[in-house]
């Protein structure tokens, strides 16, 4: 019994000396419990590590996971925080949040931009881009959840992130008009844009309509929402976001 303590203790102060186990706690205030799901989550595909056999690691199963629970977390958190306001709000209010530009910044101010360039092995002169940064953090998220639970997880968010780096009041004045930004593209581009209905789908008693955008007469994103405006917004959203990728 007391060996079994003193292997603990001695394992704890081994594991405070890891720099990114310090940072992981100086993060989230909670100690990491595996500091290899961490690791990964800062591994960017672009590190091209693999295992012995072959098997790619990096963030990339993380980010699909934290993408999902960070989505729960915050329509969790919205819901309950606007509890008199309809579902295209709190969808509005959600995506603003949980957009790329708006987590690279919370990436940034957080410092895991900077793991993923110590990580990832990033020189002085590279710099992450946007989709990366905005990736971590969704694989940051993802690693939390599966070292600590999703209870730890809303907590961690809604404590450390939400209450610290959100402005639900100046989101609300925030205007994400993706349409307009769209049409602004076109012109600066020289493309013919539009919008179409390719299907409805019956969900219950609603209907959902999915909606092509066509750029020069070709398909280049789709959206999907109970509102035909809204699933025009989404497709616009999806498109802009490519265009930033491509940039990034």
């Amino acid at each position: 019994m007391a060996s079994n303590l003193i292997g603990k203790f001695q394992q704890t102060l081994l594991r405070g000396k890891d720099p990114l186990y310090k940072a992981i706690y100086n993060i989230s205030g909670s100690r990491p419990h595996n500091v290899s799901l961490y690791k990964l989550a800062f591994t960017h595909s672009s590190a091209r590590l693999e295992n012995e056999i072959g098997y790619k690691k990096n963030n990339e199963r993380l980010e699909f996971l934290g993408d999902a629970v960070l989505d729960l977390i915050v329509a969790e958190l919205l819901f309950k925080k606007f509890p008199f306001r309809d579902e295209g709000f709190l969808t509005e209010m959600r995506s603003k949040i949980v957009n790329a530009v708006f987590l690279d910044s919370l990436s940034r101010k957080l410092g895991l931009d900077q793991l993923l360039k110590d990580v990832s092995g990033y020189q002085r002169n590279q710099r992450p881009s946007k989709n990366m940064n905005a990736d971590v953090f969704e694989a940051f998220i993802g690693a939390f959840f599966l070292d600590h639970g999703y209870a730890k997880t809303l907590k961690f968010v809604q404590n450390r992130i939400m209450k610290v780096f959100v402005d639900f009041e100046e989101l609300v004045n925030i205007e994400s008009n993706f349409k307009s930004r769209l049409v602004e593209w076109s012109h600066r581009n020289g493309k013919n844009i539009a919008f179409e209905v390719a299907d409805t789908l019956q969900q219950g008693r609603h209907k959902q309509f999915v909606v092509h955008l066509l750029v020069a007469d070709q398909v280049v994103a789709k959206g999907v929402d109970m509102n035909k405006k809204q699933a025009e917004q989404k497709a616009a959203e999806a498109f802009l976001a490519g265009e930033e990728r491509q940039q990034g």
